[in-house]
């Protein structure tokens, strides 16, 4: 049986994947949580085997939320479900130490494949990915400017672009206002880019917003 913990800020998309699992007698949801500090919590209290993560929730979340569970539970998987197809916020997940990465446009199927074959010990990521990783390990001289932020920088990266303030990264992130500018400060500063705005281009530019 494989134990499932749920993690979503949303509650109708934990309703949603609950439905779906509970279709298959091999695994079970045995918690569930709306964002990081919760996900701490129910690891403390409920045993599991995997953690279904979205890789966008209030406080501490994504990459660097990862990176802490595997620091604190290495014997975890973690398989990500996100709402970004770009392949960049895969290669990020994996490297923090993630066993797959999902789209929430993906089938149920998916999703049900991608859990008992991360489950089984292996990964579950799409071709694109993978050939990414391979180009990131064989020339890392080559690396792109966004692929030398560190993981909170290109956390705060994404969201800087997708239209967020200074102010509502900060109350997202459970971060001061002053850290989340130094951030700022220094993702312009490595990418050598000025604006907010540069950075919006720059991302559309690469394909990692969609342009709209």
């Amino acid at each position: 049986m494989i134990r499932i913990l749920v993690a979503d800020d949303h509650a109708i998309i934990r309703d949603g994947l609950k439905q779906i699992i509970a279709f298959n007698s091999d695994m079970q949801v045995v918690g569930e949580a709306g964002d990081g500090d919760e996900v701490l919590q129910q690891l403390r209290k409920t045993p599991c085997d995997l953690l279904l993560m979205d890789l966008s929730m209030p406080g501490k979340s994504g990459i660097a939320l990862i990176q802490q569970l595997k620091a604190s539970y290495p014997k975890l998987v973690v398989l990500v479900l996100s709402m970004h197809q770009e392949s960049q916020y895969a290669v990020q997940a994996i490297r923090a130490g993630a066993s797959g990465y999902i789209t929430k446009s993906m089938a149920s199927q998916q999703l049900i494949e991608g859990i008992r074959k991360t489950a089984r010990g292996g990964n579950f990521i799409s071709a694109a990915v993978a050939e990414k990783l391979v180009q990131q390990i064989q020339q890392p001289e080559n690396q792109l400017p966004h692929a030398r932020l560190t993981s909170r920088e290109f956390q705060i990266f994404q969201m800087l672009v997708e239209g967020r303030s200074v102010n509502e990264i900060a109350d997202a992130l459970s971060l001061s206002n002053k850290t989340v500018s130094t951030h700022k400060a220094n993702i312009q500063q490595k990418m050598e880019i000025e604006t907010t705005a540069g950075l919006v281009h720059y991302a559309m530019k690469h394909g990692l917003i969609e342009d709209s």
